[in-house]
């Protein structure tokens, strides 16, 4: 039976867009209606991370789109928290790499990439921020392509599809060159590359946890991913 579930991170250098991209991602999938107003940057839920302007804990949601459940984990960008995106990697099936257009590859863009190469993942790459003056996409590419020849990745991990666009403008294409209109080429990537995950939901129940959260309605609530059997209301 293939789950019509893809379990995926986002990760990138600090201040690439990685939780930009997040939320129009909730948008196109209908978590907030067109006309709903949203609050920028709907993962960053602490304060100190509002003020920042950066992801300090790994934070996850889930869209629904074309009959799919996607789960998306918000990672940290920074080097110092670079133990949560380690966390992560070990409860996803593949990741998104935001690389800025203008920027690109980074120092912790070749950190987070060595962490997903090395649990097996493979990433789709987005390059972000076309819509900016300095923009090449061709260059970063390029880039990006020599980064996993250095990182030694195999050959499904160096055919990873690229995507571009702008998270703040709400679109991205399959080359740089196409019509400007929406995230769906995102969203159809997600669904044919990242592998669905290959729990069995008849085995035992089994669970590995990434965090405990605390909520003021149910009380401790344990995030994780679900390695065996099943769970249900009640």
């Amino acid at each position: 039976m293939s789950l019509k579930i893809r379990n995926l991170a986002i990760i990138a250098h600090v201040d690439h867009g990685k939780t930009t991209l997040v939320d129009q991602l909730l948008q196109a999938g209908g978590t907030y209606r067109e006309n709903q107003a949203t609050q920028e940057r709907a993962m960053d839920s602490m304060d100190l991370e509002r003020e920042k302007g950066i992801t300090i804990k790994a934070k996850n949601t889930a869209i629904h789109w074309e009959g799919h459940t996607i789960n998306i984990v918000d990672t940290p960008g920074h080097a110092d928290f670079g133990a949560e995106v380690e966390r992560v990697m070990k409860m996803v099936d593949g990741v998104l790499l935001v690389v800025d257009a203008s920027g690109g590859p980074q120092a912790q863009t070749r950190f987070v990439l060595r962490k997903a190469m090395q649990e097996g993942l493979k990433p789709i790459v987005v390059v972000n921020k076309i819509d900016r003056p300095l923009a090449t996409p061709q260059k970063v590419h390029d880039q990006v392509l020599e980064l996993l020849l250095d990182l030694d990745a195999d050959e499904d991990q160096f055919n990873a599809p690229f995507c571009y666009g702008s998270a703040r403008d709400g679109y991205f294409m399959d080359h740089w060159d196409d019509e400007r209109k929406d995230c769906i080429p995102l969203l159809k990537k997600i669904i044919e590359h990242i592998p669905a995950p290959k729990a069995d939901p008849e085995a035992p129940f089994l669970m590995l946890v990434s965090n405990i959260e605390w909520d003021e309605y149910v009380g401790r609530v344990a995030v994780g991913k679900v390695l065996g059997g099943s769970v249900k209301k009640g």
